[in-house]
């Protein structure tokens, strides 16, 4: 998949501070033989993570029309806008150029609209139809290094709803006995600090040694030695099950689906001992982690993305034990465009899921190393690098919001190299053809990841003096292996000053 041009019409993100935006990121004939993600650089202020954010909506709004049981919330329903990009849908051998659009032609609300180029000419698709679906990215990832409401907005929606549909789901089993309908994964996806044990688990267990390698070389560590995970269903926090549920229903509080039921039941399986609490339906697996372990996991698991998304299943749930009015403030506010709002993040002891006491062997010695005691540096290189291992499959849209901002000079200076030879299921991303099939949008503040890029993969973001509207232009230089110097002088109007 390849974004080739994004117009934004008309936005309630910022006060309108993108409307009118009208970005070409590429021509329609660009191949691209290596990772070569796009790079927003800018100071701060300059609408980089609104675009990723309106970028999210846009898809979204796509989602909701057409795949409506995925995307249950359309974030943005007075957005207007044209996205355009090359996609090969599953098992066709050549590209379609598409584009979507959502433009208001009267006074109702603008719908989505999806088109095809076909012999030089638009062709409506028809949304019901199931070819449409494959014209859609497989999943839009977005990642942001700490508590981005901006990014983060489209994602949080798309989580809560999933959450509230499970509990909904739950519920009218218990109380109807009614034949369980599986409930569809999102196709947004957030990684943020509350994910990274959910992605660097998975990758650890049912990744190769390739993969494991990769991710823990630069903390000095081995492999993973132990863990433990609690599920707690029933507490002061949680919901519970309705009275009308009767004795048709097995739990006392926040209710499961078969598809989580089974996950429970499979953890069970793979954990080297296990407690259950009766009073507060807590569920404590822990994991002496060895080759018997990973094989284990793997009969119930295929890959480490199938691994992940059970945990994060299970890991949505929190949402439900957050107040039900701090969920409804969240709901309003968010139909309002404040983007201030975000849903909060339960306490642990809260939490319906989560991850606990997370070791490592070190690298060289017998000592055992704690997560918690890694930098910020570690944790979030190891989460990005785990994130596009096990993400190796086609039609994926990255939107990175400042991935390399805890790294060292070293390291930032390192990042996409990284990426590049980062192993996968198919061998490196460069050598993986699905890999290739898809696209990164990269904001920064730094001159490294330009230095690494092309100047037409680098789009230099700032405020117009007057209008105070953004603007985006290209380097008027070549950005790859140029100093830092030049590229701080291009993008920022910064002139070094000669030490003395």
């Amino acid at each position: 998949m390849r974004l080739l041009r994004i117009h934004i019409i008309s936005a309630d993100t910022c006060g309108g501070l993108l409307d009118g935006l009208d970005i070409m990121l590429r021509s329609q004939m660009d191949e691209q033989t290596t990772f070569e993600p796009l790079c927003l650089i800018g100071a701060n202020g300059t609408g980089k993570s609104q675009l990723l954010q309106v970028l999210a909506e846009m898809f979204q709004s796509a989602f909701h029309a057409v795949v409506s049981q995925e995307e249950r919330i359309e974030g943005n329903p007075g957005l207007q806008f044209e996205v355009e990009y090359r996609i090969r849908p599953h098992g066709s051998p050549s590209s379609v150029h598409v584009r979507i659009t959502r433009r208001a032609q009267t006074k109702r609300r603008p719908v989505v609209v999806i088109e095809k180029l076909a012999d030089g000419s638009w062709v409506n698709c028809d949304l019901t139809a199931p070819e449409t679906k494959e014209l859609l990215p497989s999943k839009v990832v977005g990642y942001s290094s700490g508590d981005n409401e901006t990014l983060s907005l489209p994602f949080l929606l798309s989580r809560s709803g999933y959450a509230e549909e499970v509990r909904e789901s739950a519920i009218d089993r218990a109380v109807k006995s009614t034949v369980f309908q599986t409930i569809q994964d999102t196709r947004l996806m957030l990684i943020d600090y509350g994910t990274h044990l959910e992605v660097l688990v998975a990758n650890l267990l049912l990744g190769s040694d390739e993969q494991r390698s990769a991710l823990l070389k630069y903390a000095h560590l081995d492999d993973l030695h132990s863990f433990r995970c609690s599920i707690q269903l029933a507490h002061g926090a949680a919901p519970r099950a309705p009275a009308r549920a009767g004795k048709t229903s097995k739990r006392k509080g926040i209710q499961l689906t078969d598809e989580l039921e089974e996950y429970l039941t499979n953890l069970q399986k793979c954990a080297t001992c296990h407690q259950y609490d009766d009073k507060t339906e807590t569920y404590t697996f822990d994991f002496r982690v060895d080759q018997e372990t990973k094989t284990a996991f793997r009969f119930f698991w295929k890959t480490a993305f199938d691994l992940y998304s059970a945990f994060h299943k299970l890991a949505m749930l929190n949402d439900l034990v957050i107040p039900k009015h701090a969920r409804e403030r969240f709901s309003k506010e968010t139909k309002a465009r404040r983007f201030a709002s975000r849903l909060p993040e339960p306490q642990d002891e809260d939490k319906v899921f989560r991850f606990e006491r997370v070791n490592f062997h070190s690298r060289g010695n017998t000592a055992i190393v704690d997560y918690v005691s890694l930098s910020d540096g570690e944790h979030q290189l190891a989460q990005l690098l785990g994130t596009f291992s096990m993400i190796s499959f086609s039609n994926v849209v990255f939107l990175l919001d400042e991935p390399e901002s805890h790294f060292n000079p070293v390291w930032r200076m390192k990042f996409l190299d990284r990426l590049r030879a980062l192993p996968t299921s198919e061998g490196n991303r460069c050598d993986n053809r699905e890999a290739l099939q898809q696209d990164c949008l990269i904001t920064t503040h730094s001159p490294y990841l330009p230095a690494d890029l092309p100047r037409e993969k680098v789009f230099i973001f700032s405020r117009a003096p007057l209008t105070r509207k953004v603007e985006v232009r290209s380097p008027d230089l070549e950005t790859y292996g140029a100093t830092f110097d030049t590229i701080l002088r291009s993008c920022f109007g910064i002139q070094p000053q000669p030490a003395d």
